[in-house]
């Protein structure tokens, strides 16, 4: 006899039963997750409340005989990075300083009676030679008040270093040094590494130059890699020489000695080079800036405190400049304050080429580069609102390869002697996984309905056809970017194809080579701007418009530990982590962008 068959028997709960708990544990877990959110909320908006209360009722007071202090502790950016009004009632720190605060500052601090002079304390210079050289001119300018400007550390490092060098006296922690040793630059190599690891990156580039794939290509520093880098360290050397020397009343011969000598390898060595004035712990500084002012009861604001009180430019009439910040990698998609997406750029060029007020826009750039299609868009963008407003672009640390690409067509282009720009060259970038997968046994299989419809899978060796489609599309780039710089240098393609090749160079060179009009700073591109428009006052406006929305505010409070980590990788395997999601988009897998990161050390 069969067996009967019957309503199936559960060992435990009817599916009712299940199903009734899953819907209370899900509407119970949504609802916390709703009250933990709107708890989070609220709490922003009571801080922030609260912050906005305390700054209308509590303004900062300056007294007299007040000494501004510069504690450079975190990075210096070209634009302060965007704050929330909670900031203040939570004391959160701020992540970089802008130079956009920075600089209006200083400038006010000499014209403010209030303040008797500046100290530059505990320093850890980041952000870059240029940008750092940046607030070393405004300090320099700054002495010409007739104000003293001291600085101290208990440790310089060699960037430290470079900004204190401007103070009219130095002084170090008896148990410091002054690490004084010249410049050099570092780039690791991953061809047997691939090898062994299994996991590749398929490169195709276009440029004897182009060497921001290079390590990927071989074990050894190629001749031409070897040409551009001891090139360009030797001009930012050369400059941050004669800037020491002009501070310091040293020769340039003497400096190079004591670099190599490393003098400052103790604070007693370091004072007897006259690297520094002397030596003197933390309270030993401040009895000397007192008695520099001979007051007893010296008075000290710092930077942040200062700069809330007035950081903008005064100006009068109804005339505007606009400052567009072009900061970070360049993606194509929306951007964000340290990333520059074509969409974020363009909204803001749009909106200043309707404002009849703005007369004239400078772009600051400070960018390695990155998607070509996105520079292509910000480019064209520009040459539209060259129709109605002039543009200079200011350079920061480095403006080059895609960074370059939406400088090519402004009015005029300044660079800071320091900045690394160039790199003029195009190239392709696509990870394979082909030999890992199989070592562990991982096939893939394809189906399609043509022979080329698979264009790229990282777990198949990239094929001929497709490495010749890619070659095409880079040659295309290549020579788009090569027209979009003649134009705009008014030069033969021919004579910038000679620079070009991905060819790096600093901003003396740059400017030897046609690729720069002027040298200087953010304020210089001011002046020419001005100039262009034929204005004699102005304000100026930053761009783009940054909102406090609601998933801004998360962003900052819960970042996480993960985003400062590609900060300390070697900035070749940092390009595989922070690019891995936009190469994903075809629009970024063709690469106007940098060969390498220079850091001083």
């Amino acid at each position: 006899m069969g067996k009967r068959i019957g309503k199936p028997v559960y060992l435990g709960l009817t599916p009712n039963v299940m199903s009734f708990f899953k819907n209370l544990i899900s509407s119970a877990l949504g609802t916390f997750i709703a009250l933990g959110l709107l708890f989070v909320f609220l709490f922003v908006f009571i801080a922030g409340s609260i912050a906005m209360f305390e700054e209308d009722s509590k303004a900062v007071e300056i007294e007299n005989n007040t000494v501004l202090v510069l504690n450079m502790k975190v990075p210096i950016q070209d634009r302060e990075p965007q704050s929330f009004s909670f900031s203040g009632a939570l004391e959160l720190d701020p992540e970089a300083y802008g130079l956009n605060a920075i600089l209006p500052a200083i400038a006010k601090a000499a014209e403010d009676e209030r303040i008797s002079g500046i100290s530059i304390q505990n320093m850890s210079a980041l952000g870059g030679i240029a940008n750092i050289s940046a607030v070393r001119n405004a300090l320099a300018t700054f002495k010409e008040s007739g104000k003293f400007v001291y600085a101290y550390s208990d440790y310089f490092g060699q960037a430290d270093y470079f900004l204190a060098s401007v103070a009219d006296s130095i002084f170090v922690h008896p148990e410091g040094a002054v690490d004084f040793r010249g410049l050099s630059a570092e780039v690791l190599y991953y061809k047997s590494a691939q090898e062994k690891s299994g996991i590749t990156m398929e490169v195709i580039r276009n440029g004897k130059y182009k060497s921001a794939v290079e390590p990927f290509l071989d074990d050894n520093m190629s001749n031409e890699n070897r040409e551009q880098i001891q090139s360009f360290l030797d001009h930012i050397w050369d400059e941050v020489l004669v800037d020491i020397s002009q501070s310091r009343g040293m020769t340039v011969k003497e400096l190079d000695k004591n670099a190599d000598a490393v003098t400052g390898l103790t604070a007693q060595r370091a004072t007897n080079a006259s690297l520094v004035d002397g030596a003197a712990t933390r309270r030993a500084y401040e009895e000397k800036i007192a008695e520099r002012m001979h007051e007893d009861d010296v008075k000290y604001t710092n930077f942040t405190e200062y700069s809330s009180i007035d950081g903008t430019r005064k100006g009068k009439g109804p005339n505007r400049i606009a400052v567009v910040y072009a900061q970070g990698s360049i993606v194509y998609g929306e951007g964000g304050t340290d990333i520059i997406g074509q969409e974020k750029i363009i909204k803001a060029l749009k909106k200043i080429g309707k404002k009849k007020n703005i007369k004239a826009v400078v772009l600051r750039v400070n960018s390695p580069g990155g998607s070509a299609l996105a520079s292509e868009l910000i480019w064209e963008e520009i040459e539209h609102l060259k129709k109605t407003k002039k543009v200079v672009v200011s350079m920061g640390n480095v403006a080059a390869s895609g960074g370059y690409y939406i400088a090519a067509n402004a009015d005029e282009i300044v660079a800071e002697p320091t900045t690394i720009t160039g790199s003029i060259g195009v190239w392709g970038l696509l990870p394979n996984v082909n030999r890992l997968a199989t070592r562990w046994g991982i096939n893939a299989e394809q189906v399609a309905t043509n022979k080329r419809a698979t264009f790229y899978t990282p777990f198949e060796p990239l094929s001929n056809a497709t490495k010749e489609e890619i070659k095409v599309s880079i040659n295309q780039v290549y020579q788009t970017f090569l027209t979009r710089v003649a134009d705009g240098r008014n030069m033969t393609k021919e004579q910038v194809h000679k620079i070009a090749q991905g060819r790096v160079w600093s901003g003396v060179e740059a400017k030897d080579i046609g690729l720069v009009d002027h040298l200087g700073g953010l304020e210089t591109a001011l002046g020419r701007a001005a100039a262009l428009a034929k204005i004699d006052d102005y304000k100026v406006t930053s761009y783009p418009k940054y909102e406090e929305d609601f998933e801004s505010v998360l962003e900052e409070l819960f970042s996480g530990p993960f985003g400062s980590i590609t900060q300390e990788l070697p900035p070749e395997l940092g390009l595989w982590i922070t690019n891995a999601k936009a190469l994903q988009h075809p629009a970024n897998q063709i690469q106007a962008r940098l060969p390498f990161t220079l850091n001083i050390n």
